[in-house]
């Protein structure tokens, strides 16, 4: 059977697995697009008809597997200021506009915009996006409508509204903020309740079916008319024959104006910046461990949204909640999001007038609590324990993002965080100088093709990540990566969020991803996301130890060794190794003890040459003490290098009967016949059947060690179980 036809199969078999899916996610659209569209002072349809588009042009022609895509939380506040400024028609005309912008996004392979932005300018933004939200739908929510022109001014109304609500009088108030309050309490504490018959029907769905049915019970048990006040209650929802007869096209008469450009401009950043963090979290998610082609879905959101605006619905981006949502009920591909707009268009078809029956305060409710999580008390606290620094970015972004609008609060987070980054190295040329230098190096190590080595040198902050990024994503995730910041002088939060996320993504898929060479970088907090910076005096004792370092501590835990961080001068006993002759030791650290220091591996630095030529390597090595004496020799493995030796007169000894291992093996020794009878048949056997390292004899000790770096947790683990074996074989000789 051909491949196609598996793929065929394998589609159709998971197919009713994806249509439940999307089923699911269309009771939480519903209600959502509806709210989303009236917050932005647009027609209640007009979210529908973005999520039915979305749904359809991108399950069709998209780059993602699990996403879903519709309206978008982040860009309520600034389509309320397009709507309000241009007017809903030329409000359309901005959308179809943005929609063309990021489909050139795609096409010019864009997808990498979103890491130009800090990490907590971002979580700043969305912070101010869900104050936003809050602040004006919470009015609604409890039946009191008002009009400022600051969101901070709806945030100061806030107890005035709560005062009021609590001294209404009139009957159609009270019973609308009793929705509205109602609501959000099924919002707040439905998730909660672990039911598996409940939650097949969302949260936000269930305030629909309470919402038609309370008005069901009032018209049909009680004979009256529903108590909550009519300027409450939903209007405006036309039928399909309606919609498809007055469809507005877009009014492109204030395309020569800057305030149409400026909302185009700012719509288009933050729909990109949302589709691109969502995907990206979505990815995370997807059970088949798939990564999202960013720029095709790009093209497509963009294709969705010109379709959407001249069809008179809202832009289209990547939706977080709605997607997580598709892979929690079980979808595998993009049939779920196409299925989840087809149902949209049957509930419009079949139930457009019962529409009508749901309360405007019902509905602000689940944005109200949408609004919350984005501005949750528990990102604040979140971002504190990575920093104060980090901190002061996330308030700058989101003060300037309130006061003055999207776009000037962004670029307020990389301006401060430009600025933190100059004020913690205490010096503007060092930033200037390194910011957008080519500072990544990867190669994939000669011994083993699943296995690649990043060096990362100067300077890594959200700026110059997108060269990290490109290697890094160059790498399929099945193989080894060990990432090196030892020669790197700054890493930022950014960096280190991302390198979280890859060692995460690495893990699921089968891989093995490794930070190391941040033990001699110092930080304020404890947190694994704070920045890093390299201390001036390497042999500062540090209470906050690294990943790779907790990780070295539950290995000393379950391999019985003893573990410590802290920085050893005294190291004489490594002088007398020929590896060393040259070369000046400055210190050990992260040292592993086995047995009474029988077998210690470590961290060491040192330098070779001096003044301009001077080179600070740092690497891992084992030591061996050894209980009787045997002769000095070094062991390398045979290469060009080895080969060019012998022409200078160092001769590698043969071992008679052993031509495989002289071939593949360089062995140097003064004592050639002390060698020979010392490499027996079981000593050759040991090292022809485990990987290659560097090994040296001082007589009374074992230098082993890999490569010249620092190696990752599973390559300690190697090395300690190579010279474990290799000390028992020797005693046996």
């Amino acid at each position: 059977m051909s491949p196609k036809k598996n793929n065929i199969k394998d589609f159709f078999k998971v197919l009713p697995k994806n249509i439940f899916s999307g089923f699911v996610v269309s009771l939480i659209a519903l209600p959502l697009g509806l709210g989303l569209a009236m917050a932005s002072d647009a027609p209640p349809i007009a979210g529908i008809i973005a999520a039915i588009v979305g749904g359809i042009v991108v399950s069709i022609f998209g780059g993602s597997h699990v996403t879903i895509a519709g309206p978008g939380n982040g860009l309520v506040g600034v389509l309320l200021v397009a709507i309000t400024s241009l007017g809903l028609e030329s409000a359309y005309a901005a959308i179809v506009c943005s929609g063309v912008l990021i489909m050139l996004l795609g096409f010019f392979r864009m997808g990498k915009l979103a890491d130009f932005f800090p990490s907590s300018a971002i979580q700043g933004m969305l912070a101010a996006i869900g104050l936003i939200i809050l602040g004006k739908q919470f009015h609604i929510m409890l039946a009191h409508k008002i009009k400022r022109e600051d969101t901070l001014d709806y945030l100061i109304e806030i107890p005035f509204t709560l005062n009021d609500a609590i001294h209404y009088e009139n009957k159609g108030l009270i019973f609308a903020a009793l929705a509205g309050i109602i609501s959000l309490a099924i919002m707040m504490f439905y998730a909660k309740l672990r039911n598996k018959y409940l939650q097949l029907i969302p949260a936000p769905m269930w305030i629909v079916i309470l919402s038609i049915g309370f008005s069901y019970y009032f018209e049909l048990v009680l004979h009256e008319n529903n108590p909550i006040s009519n300027q409450y209650m939903i209007s405006g929802i036309p039928s399909i024959q309606e919609i498809i007869a007055d469809i507005q096209m877009p009014l492109f008469s204030k395309v020569g104006t800057i305030s149409f450009w400026s909302s185009v401009v700012a719509i288009t950043l933050i729909a990109s910046i949302e589709s691109l963090l969502s995907i990206k979290a979505v990815d995370k998610l997807d059970p088949e461990k798939r990564r999202s082609n960013v720029n095709k879905d790009l093209k497509a959101l963009g294709l969705a949204t010109v379709g959407s605006g001249f069809l008179g619905g809202l832009n289209v981006v990547t939706v977080i909640a709605r997607s997580s949502v598709n892979v929690n009920n079980g979808a595998t591909n993009r049939s779920s999001n196409f299925a989840h707009a087809t149902f949209l268009v049957l509930f419009i078809v079949l139930f457009s007038t019962q529409l009508t029956r749901i309360p405007l305060p019902a509905l602000m409710a689940i944005l109200v609590y949408t609004g919350y999580k984005l501005a949750s008390p528990n990102v604040i606290r979140k971002i504190f324990s990575i920093g104060k620094e980090q901190l002061i970015i996330f308030f700058v972004t989101l003060f300037v993002t309130l006061k003055i609008g999207l776009i000037s609060g962004i670029f307020a987070g990389v301006l401060a965080t430009m600025l933190i980054h100059i004020i913690i190295n205490k010096s503007v040329l060092l930033f200037l100088r390194n910011v957008l230098k080519p500072n990544v190096l990867m190669y994939e190590e000669a011994d083993d093709e699943h296995n690649f080595y990043v060096s990362v040198k100067h300077f890594c902050s959200f700026l110059n990540y997108y060269k990290l990024k490109d290697k890094l994503d160059a790498i399929p995730e099945d193989h080894d990566v060990i990432v090196d910041f030892s020669l790197c002088s700054f890493v930022d939060h950014t960096v280190m969020e991302n390198m979280h996320n890859y060692q995460e993504l690495f893990k699921k898929r089968g891989g093995h991803f490794d930070v190391i060479g941040l033990d001699m970088h110092d930080t304020d907090s404890e947190h694994p996301f704070a920045l890093r910076r390299l201390l001036p005096v390497p042999n500062i004792i540090k209470n906050n130890l690294t990943r790779r370092q907790t990780s070295m501590e539950e290995l000393a835990k379950d391999y019985d060794l003893k573990y410590n961080s802290e920085n050893q001068k005294e190291v004489g006993y490594l002088s007398s190794f020929l590896f060393f002759n040259t070369k000046e030791i400055d210190h050990i650290y992260n040292q592993l003890s086995y047995k009474n220091d029988s077998l210690n591996i470590f961290d060491i630095e040192f330098s070779e040459g001096e003044f301009i030529a001077k080179e600070v390597i740092r690497s891992t090595m084992l030591h061996i003490k050894l209980e009787k004496g045997i002769p000095e020799f070094t062991l390398d493995r045979e290469g060009f290098l080895e080969r060019v030796y012998a022409f200078a007169g160092f001769k590698d000894i043969p071992i008679q009967d052993h031509s495989d291992f002289s071939r593949r093996f360089y062995l140097l020794g003064d004592n050639e016949e002390a060698i020979k009878a010392f490499f027996n048949d079981d000593l050759i056997h040991f090292f022809e059947s485990n990987p290659y390292y560097h090994v040296e004899s001082n007589g009374n000790s074992l230098l082993i060690f890999g490569k010249e770096r620092l190696a990752s947790v599973k390559e300690i683990k190697g090395l300690f179980d190579f010279g474990k074996r290799l000390k028992d074989v020797i005693s046996n000789i």
